[in-house]
C-alpha cells in the first residue's frame, strides 16, 4: 500500500548523514533538532508556532487539555477518521458528540455544526481527511457564531490548502501527525501542535513535559510525557524540502486512476472540493461489492485497504468506554446514515509518490476487467 524504501533510498545520504549529527550533538530529547524543525514547520504551515510532540494522537489530546476541555464537555467530531479524535475526546473524559458527513466528499458537514452545539459544547476537532481538506471558511463561520474552538486534525493533510491557506492555519490549534506513512513522516513516531497564539503555544509546551515550570515542579494540571525527539527530528529537517514535489507525484497518482476509471461503473471516487489543493494521502473509491473488488485485486497482486471500515459510534471498546465514564451513550446504528452507507463500501487503492505508470496501469487495467 505504501513504499517507504524508495523515500529512504533518495535521501539515504541525507538521512545517515543527520542520525550521526544527533549522536555525535550528545542531545537526545528537546534539544537543537526539534527547535529548528519546530520553527520549520511553523514557517511551513504559516502559523507562529509549532510544539513537536510523541505522536498525533497526543496532539489531538494536548490540544484539547490547552483549549481546557476537561470531564462531561462536549467536544464535535465526525465517525469515519478513524476513531483518534474520538479516543482524544474520552482520554480527557469529554463526550464526543458526533456529526454526519457529505455524501461526496465524506467531509465534515459545515451546516450540522450549529444544530449540534450545546451549553456543554466546548471545541470541535474539524479531521482533514485522506488528504482533502474540510470547508474551513463554512467550519470557522459556524463556530465563531457557536463561540466554540476549532481544532484541527490535519493528520492526513500535510501541505493542503483552501484558497492557498495550509491546513493547519485556520483552527485556533492544529495537530499533525509524523507517522512514517504520512505525506510528512519520521521513521518513527512523531507530531506536532500548531498555533498562533503566544500564550497558548507555551500552554502546550508545558503540558507536553508533564505539567512542569520549572522542571519537577508540576504548576500544571493534565501535563503528560509527550516528547518529539531529536532523531525523528532531524530526518524531518532532511524531509521536509520534499513535500511539495512529492505531494505533487501523489495528485499525479490521483489522477492517473481517475483517468483510467472513467467510464467504468460501480466505483465512485471521492469528490474534491473546487477551492482546496489536496494532497491525495489516500486514493479512496467507493464501490456496493467492495469485498468482491478487493479480492479480484488480491488475486492479482494488489493491496488494498479500507479507510476506515467501522464508525466510531459503533466500535464496542467506545461504547464501553463511555459507559465506564458514564458519559450519554454512543448513537444507535443508523443515526449517521451517510457516515455508515460509507463505511461499508469505501477502500483505498495504492497511493504514494513513487508508483509509476506501469504500476498504475496495471491496476486500473485489472479494474477495468473485472467490472
Amino acid at each position: 500500500m505504501n513504499s517507504l524504501k524508495g523515500l529512504y533510498g533518495m535521501f539515504d545520504a541525507a538521512l545517515n548523514a543527520a542520525a550521526a549529527r544527533v549522536i555525535r550533538s550528545g542531545w537526545t530529547i528537546l534539544g537543537p533538532e526539534v527547535e529548528a524543525f519546530e520553527v520549520a514547520w511553523a514557517e511551513h504551515v504559516g502559523v507562529g508556532h509549532c510544539v513537536g510532540v510523541a505522536s498525533g494522537s497526543d496532539a489531538l489530546q494536548l490540544a484539547l487539555r490547552a483549549l481546557d476541555v476537561g470531564p462531561g464537555d462536549e467536544v464535535l467530531t465526525v465517525a469515519n477518521a478513524g476513531g483518534y479524535s474520538t479516543q482524544a475526546i474520552l482520554a480527557l473524559g469529554a463526550q464526543p458528540i458526533f456529526l454526519d458527513v457529505e455524501p461526496d466528499s465524506l467531509l465534515l458537514d459545515g451546516g450540522a455544526i450549529f444544530a449540534a452545539v450545546t451549553p456543554r459544547t466546548r471545541a470541535l476537532i474539524v479531521t482533514h481527511l485522506y488528504g482533502q481538506m474540510a470547508p474551513m471558511p463554512a467550519v470557522l463561520a459556524a463556530c465563531r457564531a457557536a463561540g466554540i474552538s476549532v481544532v484541527e486534525d490535519a493528520a492526513q493533510a500535510h501541505g493542503a490548502n483552501w484558497a492557498g491557506r495550509q491546513a493547519g492555519a485556520w483552527g485556533d490549534v492544529a495537530c499533525f501527525s509524523f507517522y512514517p506513512t504520512k505525506n510528512l513522516g519520521a521513521l518513527g513516531d512523531g507530531g506536532a501542535v500548531c498555533c498562533s497564539d503566544a500564550g497558548l503555544a507555551a500552554k502546550l509546551r508545558q503540558l507536553r513535559q508533564y505539567g512542569w515550570q520549572p522542571k519537577y515542579q508540576v504548576r500544571m494540571a493534565g501535563g503528560m510525557n509527550s516528547r518529539l525527539d531529536e532523531m525523528q527530528a532531524a530526518f524531518l529537517r532532511v524531509l521536509l524540502p520534499a513535500l511539495p514535489e512529492s505531494n505533487a507525484a501523489r495528485r499525479r497518482v490521483a489522477a492517473s486512476y481517475l483517468k483510467g476509471l472513467e467510464g467504468v461503473p460501480g466505483f465512485v471516487a471521492i469528490s474534491r472540493p473546487e477551492d482546496a489543493e489536496d494532497v491525495a494521502h489516500l486514493f479512496v473509491l467507493r464501490h456496493p461489492e467492495r469485498d468482491r473488488v478487493r479480492a479480484a485485486l488480491l488475486a492479482q497482486g494488489i493491496q488494498t485497504d479500507i479507510h476506515y471500515p467501522v464508525p466510531d459510534h459503533l466500535q464496542s471498546g467506545f461504547i464501553e468506554r463511555v459507559s465506564q465514564l458514564g458519559l450519554l451513550a454512543m448513537p444507535a446504528a443508523g443515526a449517521l446514515p451517510v457516515t455508515e452507507a460509507a463505511c461499508a463500501e469505501v477502500f483505498s487503492l495504492p497511493c504514494h509518490p513513487f508508483l509509476d505508470v506501469t504500476e498504475l496501469s496495471r491496476v486500473s487495467s485489472v479494474l477495468r476487467e473485472v467490472w
